[in-house]
């Protein structure tokens, strides 16, 4: 095959349509507008949302309200039974390894480790957030907690 072969998909492409030309061309006098009317005349048509005088759509829906926070942290939520189920006794619990374990989207996320479930085995955790309860779960079972620091979507001070 070569470049003068190729050739677009058939009927990938039509002729364009030649209006005004004619009564035999079949789009001849009116060129397919009809006989009167708005949209027989030119720069005749309703505006993008009319809707035949009903109330339209952009002004039924309510106002917008509030606002998005660029600098709120959206924290991963994992739960004590998601980690008791995957880690081994003795086991470091990071972002590193909830990420390779399938828990987090993204390395970089921040998580939060919440209470739900049991722990019977002792993890040393190093997360960014744990509730207090989950802290107490974790603790009473021979483990650790590391509460590291997490500076993302946060400003940086000027030097």
């Amino acid at each position: 095959m070569k470049l003068h072969d190729l050739r677009p998909a058939e009927g990938a492409t039509q002729k364009r349509k030649r209006v005004g030309r004619g009564t035999g061309s079949g789009k001849g006098k009116t060129s397919g507008r009809g006989q009167k009317g708005q949209n027989s005349r030119s720069g005749g048509s309703v505006r993008i949302n009319f809707e035949g005088g009903q109330l339209p759509l952009t002004k039924r829906l309510p106002k917008l309200r509030g606002f998005n926070n660029r600098f709120k942290v959206y924290y991963v939520p994992v739960n004590l039974d998601q980690i008791e189920r995957l880690f081994d006794a003795q086991a470091e619990v990071s972002q590193a390894t909830l990420a390779s374990a399938g828990l987090l989207g993204n390395v970089a996320d921040p998580v939060v480790v919440l209470a739900r479930g049991e722990v019977t085995k002792p993890l040393t955790l190093k997360v960014q957030r744990i509730s207090v309860t989950a802290r107490q779960k974790i603790e009473a079972a021979g483990g650790s907690v590391e509460v590291l620091e997490y500076a993302a979507n946060k400003r940086m001070p000027r030097s």
